[in-house]
Parts: C-alpha cells; structure tokens; sequence
C-alpha cells in the first residue's frame, strides 16, 4: 500500500504488525484512547527492603522469562554500562526471545550482538540503533523486527499499551535503598532521567540500578520510589565522560560553521525571530554551532528567547548563564557542561511525555518557534533520512526529529550538500524518517531551499542576501559534483519498520545483500 510519503508498505507487515501506513501528520489529531496502566505490588509494610544483591538475583525475583519485553535508556550514550551487565546475566540464564525497547542504542552496546544472533533477542524497539547492533539488524541477524520511533512515538506506544514492558531496568547516578532516583549528585551523573520516566511509569516491574547508594530520602527524586519495585548497587552504570562522543562534539569544521551562520541569518529574518521565541536544536555540530552564531545576534539586538528546549549542551546552558533565556526544558544533556548546568534554578527537568508525547493534551513541541535539525538525506520532496545510512545499513536514530519537526513554526534542516562523496540532497531518500511535510528550510553549504508550500517564508526572504535555491538546484549541484549516487540493493526481506510519531508506519527497512562489514 502507498502511503502519503509515497513509499510502498507491504501488506504482510500491516497484518502482522496491526498498524496503518502514514496518512499525514494530522491525521490523528483529536484521537482518543485510554492510557495503559502496569501491574503494581502494593506495599504496606515499611520493613520490606527494595535492596537486592545483584542483577542475578533481581532477575530471579522480577520472573525474568522467555518472550519477555525489557526496557532501557540511553542518558549515559556511549558511556552506558547497564545494558550490557543486564544482558549478560540474562543470557547466562538462558532465557530466549526477548524484546528490548531502548531509548536508544549506539555503539555502548555493541557486545549484544551475539546475544542477537543466538535468539536471547528477537525483536528491538528503539528511536534508532547505531554501531554493530545496526548493522545486525540490517544483515537479517534479527529473528523478529526492529521497530524505530521517535521518543514522542515511543512515549505513546508504551503509554497506549501496545508496548507492554515487563520490567524496565534505570540506570540512576544515585539512589536510596527504597528507590528514589536523581541523574545527579554521584560519580557517573548523566543529569537527566527523561526517557525513563514513561518505563517507571507503565512497566511491571522497576529495577534501579545504580552505583551511589544515597541516604534515605534522596530528594527530590527524579524518579519516585512509588514506582519502582527493587534497587540493585553495581561498581560502576557509566562513563560520563562518554557522554559527549559522536555527533554531540562541538565541530570546528569550517564548512559547519559556514552553515550555522546561514541558518542563522535565515532565522532572524523570519517573524518567528522576536522577543521570548522558543527554539531547539539538534545534537550535530552544525545545529550546536548554530546557537553560538544566534546568541551573538541575541545580544547585539537585546533579544531573548523565552525558552529552549530538548538536548542541552553547553552553547544552550550559556544562554541562561548569559541571562538571554527565561529557562531551559531539559530531556537530555549531551556534554557534562549540561550535565553540571542541569542544577541550575532555571534549567529544568522534563519527561519524555511532557516534550513530545503526540498522545498527550499537548506536549511542549507544540510550543516550538525554531527547531535546528540535522540529516543524512534529504530529497527533492524534503523528506528526511536520518536512520539509514547510504550502503543501506542502519546507523542513527530518530530521536525527536520527526516529533520537533512536525510542531515548530519553522523546522530548518542543516546538512552538508555531500556527506563525504555522497550527496545528501537526492532525488529520494533511502528510507523516510521525517515527512516533507514537516520539514520547512533546508540549510547547505552550496545554498538553502525552502519548501515551496512555505510561500510565507519565500516572501519575507525575499530581500535576504542569502544563497537561495531550489531543493532541485541543491540536488543538481551534488550529482555534478559527485555523479549520480546508485541506488542501494536490498533484499526483499523487511528487517524493520519506521513509525511515524503517531505509530502509522512511514517506511520499512529490507535486508541488506551481502557485502563486507568493515
């Protein structure tokens, strides 16, 4: 069946998954449903200690079994050691047929990938995967389907119960033997507990796994220890130092910097540009390096932004230290400046749910004036890729693009023209992670596009010296540049699916052919 991105969605994963294929963004608007509940052990007798020597012993006592969904999160990014002790174990106990849903994975993960090829895990939920678990995926070591959503889309599968997790593993900086969780005040803090959140509050069962057990009550509490069933103490949940890797690093890439510059020039001359607008970017170099460009703008108009919002790292954090913004809405902290920020009076913790959650009575990326986003690709339809990479194999996540595109007033994408000598403006994208509909400027280092159906933009640009084309100029230029990309062979076998934030099914993933893993 062709959906409204026009890809075609075959009728055996409908069948089997239950879902329809994307029919827009708005498409659901005004839905109604009544939000999931977990099974929830009453206690009544203070005597009862959570405290459990370790995760063998918690898995015994959580019923640990075949066919089980698990749940983790990724604040601790490429510093995350929670998932993997907690495999480990499992995997020593035999159990099979296991469904993850993660947050995220990345690389920090790389050591489950026997445990994928052995049948300790089917199926994986996750807003994207990168490193060696991506690249099982996509060679069909995944027995079941690799499901990736948004984190707005992951908050509603989970609070919908169409994702029922039986026990949510947190890895928290610190906590108190009755399960009072805080991404601070230990020796492996990662700031926030965002992503959790929705698992402590819907999932069975509630492990906390943390390695600075903190006298009772360790307050205030992140996580409440009315949600959570048991505490195990560990050496060691993460790095922190980690935390920063990969697309979080600052960029002093010339060409990155040149496109931070243009993105902000388009953004001042936009009506969205004023007192108190509200603004987010992305975690790659270019949208971080776009808020340095922006505050110096901030500051020569003595505008100030209401709030930001999001992924914080130290550029947004200098922006309440400055004065030049009313507070920051934090769901995770992408360097250890934010992660240390995050205890500032202003900078404030939110869930997952409260950003954007599209089954809520309204999640705060309805709220957005700018978002800053980067991409793999993007085409001539202004859809975005940011899952697959160009030999077809999977390798980022969606995070909350699609969930900040679809609501801003203004969601500007940021990519260089080729991403080595690939061009990252092409006719179609691999695979659609963010609808064009969503997706209103395209910012290169070759010119910036705007989607014809913003003809509001067009307008007031209309005096701008800046390099405008059309997304089909952009695309000619990286084809002369680069030559016409060939189209990646796959195999007709769907290995996974990406969800729209309203868990309609945007696009599938097929197996790659065979080829050499470096």
């Amino acid at each position: 069946m062709i959906n409204a991105v026009g890809r075609d969605i075959p009728e055996e994963i409908l069948k089997i998954t239950g879902k329809e294929i994307f029919q827009g963004n708005h498409y659901k608007d005004g839905y109604t449903y009544k939000m999931d509940g977990p099974m929830t052990h009453v206690v009544m007798d203070g005597r009862e200690s959570k405290l459990v020597p370790s995760i063998a012993d918690v898995l015994v006592k959580c019923g640990i079994r075949d066919g089980m969904t698990i749940s983790f999160h990724h604040h601790f990014r490429e510093g995350d050691y929670v998932v993997q002790m907690v495999m480990d174990e499992i995997h020593k106990m035999g159990i099979k047929d296991l469904t993850i849903c993660a947050s995220s994975l990345g690389k920090a993960q790389n050591g489950i990938v026997p445990y994928i090829e052995d049948g300790t895990i089917t199926n994986i939920q996750s807003s994207g995967v990168r490193g060696k678990i991506g690249e099982a995926i996509s060679a069909g070591k995944l027995k079941g389907l690799a499901i990736m959503r948004s984190h707005g889309g992951r908050v509603r599968a989970i609070e919908s119960g169409e994702t029922r997790i039986d026990i949510a593993f947190i890895g928290t900086p610190t906590c108190d033997d009755y399960g009072n969780c805080r991404g601070i005040g230990g020796k492996s803090d990662c700031g926030v507990l965002s992503y959790a959140i929705v698992d402590a509050d819907h999932a069975d069962k509630v492990v906390a796994i943390t390695d600075m057990l903190k006298p009772y009550p360790n307050f205030p509490a992140h996580i409440s220890e009315t949600k959570v069933d048991y505490v195990v103490v560990v050496d060691k949940v993460g790095d922190p130092s980690k935390i920063a890797t990969g697309a979080a690093k600052p960029t002093t890439d010339m060409r990155k910097l040149m496109m931070a510059d243009y993105c902000t020039q388009f953004l001042i001359h936009t009506p969205y540009f004023k007192e108190g607008f509200s603004y987010q970017t992305g975690v790659g170099g270019a949208s971080i390096a776009s808020t340095v460009s922006l505050a110096k703008v901030m500051q020569e108009r003595n505008i100030h932004m209401g709030f930001g919002v999001g992924g914080m790292s130290k550029p947004m954090c200098d922006l309440l230290v400055n004065g030049q913004v009313g507070c920051l809405l934090d769901t995770q902290d992408f360097d250890l400046d934010a992660v240390e920020d995050v205890k500032e009076l202003k900078h404030f913790r939110i869930s997952a749910g409260e950003y954007c959650d599209p089954y809520n009575k309204g999640a705060i990326v309805n709220k957005l004036d700018f978002v800053i986003l980067g991409a793999l690709e993007v085409d001539t339809h202004f859809n975005v890729n940011v899952v697959v990479g160009s030999n077809g194999v999977i390798t980022g996540a969606q995070g909350g693009h699609p969930d900040t595109a679809a609501c801003a007033k203004c969601s500007i994408i940021i990519a260089p023209l080729l991403q080595g000598r690939i061009p990252a403006v092409c006719t179609d994208v691999t695979t659609v992670t963010t609808p064009g509909e969503s997706v209103d400027v395209v910012v290169t280092d070759y010119g910036i596009a705007i989607n014809p159906a913003r003809q509001d933009l067009i307008d007031c640009m209309k005096d701008v010296d800046l390099p405008f084309k059309t997304i089909e100029e952009l695309r000619d230029i990286a084809y002369r540049i680069s030559g016409k990309p060939e189209r990646v062979q796959f195999s007709d076998r769907v290995v996974g699916i990406i969800e729209a934030r309203d868990g309609t099914v945007m696009d599938v993933v097929r197996q790659t052919k065979p080829f050499e893993f470096s």
